[in-house]
Order: structure tokens, then sequence, then C-alpha cells
């Protein structure tokens, strides 16, 4: 399945939260706004969460949120500022799903199945991995490097414990011993020079 047929496949009933509220201190400048392939980081993780049909899509900010707001095109996305993103990852996952549940009208809340939680620095997600955790139908994460990270799906029922998450390991404990698909290359996220330079190597 290309990315081309999924775009223009029915919306799934998945919406994909993208954290994206970090200080970046190790690159030197905001990640979201690193470029690959003559786009943003963050416009190309939004694009690709289009194209794999999910809806809504929020992108959490925190820092420099102004300045990457400014300078970065978010379209098809929704915008929360997490104030608390120097607490760590889970913060952001906590604001992001209670914007889930205020923007999402009732009746679209009732078909809504999970969501996919995300980053913006993981250059080797693609449209055909993430629609492959959308339909999982449980908690699955991205498998890489030997161990269970993100991009991962979780469904409702597991809404309540995302929003009781603390400190900086994000969800890492819910998928821990859960199903995992894996995603080659998965382990090079983007934050420091040298990672940026590799990513623009491989996927150029």
């Amino acid at each position: 399945m290309n990315s081309d047929h999924l775009h223009r496949t029915k919306a799934l009933p998945t919406a994909a939260i993208l954290l994206a509220a970090g200080a970046s201190t190790r690159l030197g400048q905001p990640k979201q706004l690193a470029m690959l392939n003559d786009e943003a980081l963050l416009t190309r993780a939004i694009r690709i969460a289009h194209q794999a049909g999910c809806s809504p899509i929020l992108v959490v900010l925190g820092s420099e949120a102004d300045r990457i707001r400014a300078a970065c095109s978010l379209p098809k996305a929704t915008v929360v500022i997490n104030d608390h993103w120097p607490e760590g990852m889970a913060s952001s996952i906590r604001v992001g799903i209670e914007a889930l549940r205020g923007i999402a009208p009732q009746e679209a809340a009732d078909t809504l199945h999970g969501v996919l939680l995300m980053t913006c620095d993981q250059p080797a997600v693609t449209p055909e991995h993430l629609h492959a955790l959308a339909t999982s139908g449980d908690v699955t994460a991205s498998a890489y490097a030997g161990r269970h990270g993100v991009p991962a799906y979780f469904p409702t029922s597991v809404f309540p414990a995302l929003s009781q998450l603390t400190g900086d390991s994000g969800a890492r404990e819910l998928l821990r011993a859960s199903r995992a698909i894996p995603l080659p290359l998965g382990e090079l996220d983007i934050d420091t020079p040298e990672a940026l330079a590799e990513a623009q190597r491989l996927f150029t």
C-alpha cells in the first residue's frame, strides 16, 4: 500500500498527537524547524499523519512555541500549548489527551477508536507504518534497537492511563509488554547535528 493510496482512503477513526514541546538543546536549534528534503520536520510529521488517515491531528508545542508557529507550516493540525513542558514528555501526553477530549465533537468522539502518539524527529516513520499501528486494534508500539517506542497506538480505553502519566519516560511503561511492529531505522532520531546530517544522507 503506497502513501498515495493511503492519502485517498477514508479517514481512520484514529487521532494523532505530535509531541513537539521539547527544547532541542543538543541540536542547537528547534528540531521542529530542521529541514529534511526542503520540509520542516514538524510539517513533515503532520503530512505523514494526514496521509495515514489520522484525524484530528494535534500538535503539542512548548519551548519556543511562538517561533515555531511563525516559521512552520502547520496545515490540517490543531496546535495546543504545554506550559509545563520542562516536566517531560508525559506532561505533553496529558495536555494532548485533554485537548483531544475538548476539540472532538461528541459524535466524533463516539467513533474515535484511539490515538497515535508521535514525535517529529524520527525520519524513518512512513504513512504505511502509522496505518499499520492504527489498525492494530490494541496498544501497539514501534520496535527498533531492541526496544518498544513511539510512534505507538493506544485505544481509547487506555486514555485514562495516558492522562495519569508523569515524568520524562512518556508512555514507555505502557509499551513495555505491548505488541510491536518493526520500524527499520526507527532508532534514528534527530537530536544532534550529526543525526540530522545522517537523516539527510539516508532520506534524501
